[in-house]
């Protein structure tokens, strides 16, 4: 089998999509020796609807998988699209995606442009489901994993993290309202803000704003902290709820459905913005959380990932065959 995966989401220094494709086409490459899987950088022109299709055909891929909402415009090849989540038509404040993606991506699944859509977790499966009249035999769920270099650390300190650009949907007051409040009552906890800061939030008494942390200093970061918040309105997968877990630091998250997917009951997820501040101290103070984050981030693993895509890829194959067959070579 040879793959082309969009290698577009490359270009940009950090993001969840550039991990993502990193991750898997890595984890595609060590799982299955035996296929080729090669990233495809856009050229200039009309890329999405000539020249695209015409790198596949010209270089013998039997399957491009469009890992950022696209795919070519013209099924000579069968295809996946990875629906990361459905942000991009919901709040226009959380400027979750480009004008280009929220418009070009519906049409792209109404036409069945995609033969396959692969979705990180079933809460955005049967959303898409729903919101585009997929049909669900089209849809499959592929879980993410976090990578193998977040592990527990040595000592753990007293500082709560978030990791995340700060963004509306990200719900970030929340978590700083809770941290003020277990000041005000004695507390001596302070939050530190990991990610690139789109709102201009200020540091204060304890709340420090770190701005971009480089990807070798996450898994240091996370071993030392104390718990993770993760207050999201929003989510997709939640892909540092998952890295927490592997550095056995205790999560305390939104009840967004993705991530009380994620965290499997491995999590604390308040039922009102008022309960936070004790289900911060009791994610603290508890080692059983501890416990439960490192049993459940043991059951992601990106190998596990490549595998369910690849049988992903095969469905797509098996289902382009049959629907365009003259445009199959």
């Amino acid at each position: 089998m040879r793959v082309a995966l969009d290698g577009a989401p490359l270009t940009v220094a950090t993001g969840g999509i550039r991990q993502y494709t990193e991750e898997l086409h890595r984890a595609l490459c060590q799982e299955f020796p035996q296929d080729a899987f090669e990233l495809v950088a856009p050229e200039p022109g009309r890329w999405w609807s000539i020249g695209l299709p015409r790198v596949l055909r010209r270089r013998g891929f039997d399957l491009f998988h469009g890992t950022d909402f696209a795919v070519p415009y013209w099924p000579s090849r069968p295809s996946v699209m990875t629906l990361h989540d459905l942000s991009p038509w919901k709040d226009r404040a959380w400027r979750a995606a480009s004008d280009r993606v929220r418009r070009r991506t519906p049409w792209l699944l109404r036409l069945g442009l995609a033969t396959m859509v692969a979705t990180p977790t079933e809460a955005i499966r049967r959303e898409a489901i729903a919101r585009f009249g997929l049909r669900p035999d089209r849809v499959a769920a592929v879980p993410l994993a976090a990578s193998e270099r977040f592990r527990p650390g040595a000592a753990r300190g007293g500082y709560l993290l978030m990791v995340g650009t700060i963004e509306p949907r990200k719900n970030v007051q929340l978590a700083i309202g809770a941290v003020r409040e277990l000041r005000r009552a004695g507390g001596e906890v302070t939050l530190k803000l990991a990610g690139r800061n789109e709102m201009g939030l200020k540091p204060e008494p304890g709340i420090e704003v770190l701005g971009p942390v480089p990807g070798d200093a996450l898994p240091g970061l996370y071993a030392g902290a104390a718990a993770l918040l993760f207050p999201s309105l929003y989510e997709g997968f939640g892909l540092p709820v998952l890295e927490a877990f592997r550095c056995g630091v205790p999560v305390v998250a939104s009840r967004d459905p993705a991530l009380m997917e994620v965290s499997g009951g491995a999590a604390l997820h308040p039922a009102s913005d008022s309960e936070w501040p004790a289900a911060i101290r009791a994610a603290i103070d508890g080692p059983e959380w501890r416990e439960r984050a490192l049993a459940r981030g043991a059951e992601f693993t990106w190998s596990r990932t490549a595998r369910r895509m690849r049988e992903v890829y095969r469905e797509a194959i098996r289902l382009h065959a049959e629907c365009y067959h003259p445009f199959s070579k």
